[in-house]
């Protein structure tokens, strides 16, 4: 690359410690973004101060002490990981910020100034676009930017959900455990979100939940949706690895209140035994580094939720995290991005 121009990865981020003072300021500066609880500002803080902060910090203690390791948070380590893995390959600078806590977007962004990086490639790690991971992630930088970096031009990684790299990714991984167990049902898992926030991304304003197949209908009104990302994800994933439309299903995690994407993973994890679906295999393509929603709430909860309900075996399929797949597609949609814009430099 050349010597002004630098990535920056983006990901959600991590309590700084294992306590639950930490955990606390984690939920707190966490729940109280806009983009993730969009309900008017003083509804959202009388709930998180009343009713969250008091309880839940204990409870999301207890669910990091499951899954943290000597080296600290997996989400963390995973994308240290893929950074060093990229500059190897590349040679590029490679700077990591996660959206919530350290290090931070602001820090990235004043080591880039400080190296005189002034064309970034910002590139959530996020596949499918939705308002609580890329919307958000662009207007945080972006804030920051203008704080200060007002001079750095920055280039923004579109949603990557049906980049053909990234398809083949996904069913690699996939494919060598479908060859050693034998499934009678894989699970798509992704993290969920509330409908309105999907419907909030439909430009038309008449598209979003109108059909049941309106998912699946490439138009302005499914062209941002969260859940259209995720089921066109599915179809090609699933088209990829040659599994017929009884074999696989999608399913939503995460859940924190009513009226969120359904089916949700845990009710149908509960049930799958009961449908003779007793072995099961569960891939959560929403997350790009293993994190508490995979290595907890689907790996640990959700296991003891099927076996308990009856099944037989469970095989969580990791995330992509720092593979070779990884860092081969985050070199492809960067190289990508920069022949877009050199196109563009040229009609202007």
């Amino acid at each position: 690359m050349k010597s002004k121009e630098a990535v920056l990865l983006v990901n959600l981020g991590s309590p700084k410690k294992l306590d639950k003072k930490s955990v606390r300021k984690y939920l707190d500066v966490f729940l109280s973004d806009d983009y993730v609880v969009d309900i008017p500002k003083f509804l959202q803080q009388l709930i998180l101060k009343l009713f969250i902060l008091p309880f839940r910090p204990k409870q999301t203690l207890h669910a990091y002490e499951q899954i943290w390791t000597n080296a600290g948070s997996p989400l963390i380590i995973s994308t240290l990981n893929i950074k060093n893995k990229l500059i190897k390959k590349t040679g590029w600078h490679v700077e990591i910020a996660m959206r919530y806590e350290d290090p931070s977007i602001e820090l990235a962004l004043n080591n880039l100034k400080l190296n005189g990086f002034n064309k970034i490639y910002v590139v959530p790690l996020y596949p499918h676009n939705a308002m609580a991971t890329t919307i958000t992630t662009k207007v945080e930088v972006e804030r920051l930017a203008n704080k200060v970096f007002p001079e750095a031009e920055l280039n923004f990684i579109k949603p990557f959900y049906k980049n053909e790299k990234y398809i083949k990714a996904i069913s690699k991984g996939v494919r060598k455990y479908l060859l050693e167990h034998n499934f009678d049902k894989l699970i798509f898992s992704y993290h969920g979100i509330p409908k309105r926030q999907a419907r909030k991304t439909d430009e038309t304003g008449s598209h979003c939940f109108e059909s049941n197949d309106c998912c699946e209908v490439e138009s302005l009104g499914s062209a941002d949706c969260y859940k259209a990302h995720t089921v066109q994800s599915s179809i090609l994933i699933a088209k990829e690895l040659g599994l017929k439309t009884s074999e696989w299903e999608i399913a939503y995690q995460s859940r924190i209140g009513p009226g969120w994407l359904t089916p949700f993973t845990d009710k149908r994890l509960e049930v799958l035994p009961s449908e003779g679906a007793k072995s099961v295999g569960v891939l959560c393509p929403s997350f790009i580094s293993d994190c508490l929603e995979t290595l907890e709430e689907i790996d640990i909860r959700g296991r003891k939720t099927f076996m308990d309900s009856g099944g037989e075996k469970m095989t969580y399929i990791p995330c992509l995290n720092d593979s070779n797949e990884t860092i081969d597609l985050l070199v492809s949609i960067v190289e990508d991005a920069k022949k877009i814009k050199v196109r563009a430099l040229k009609t202007a």
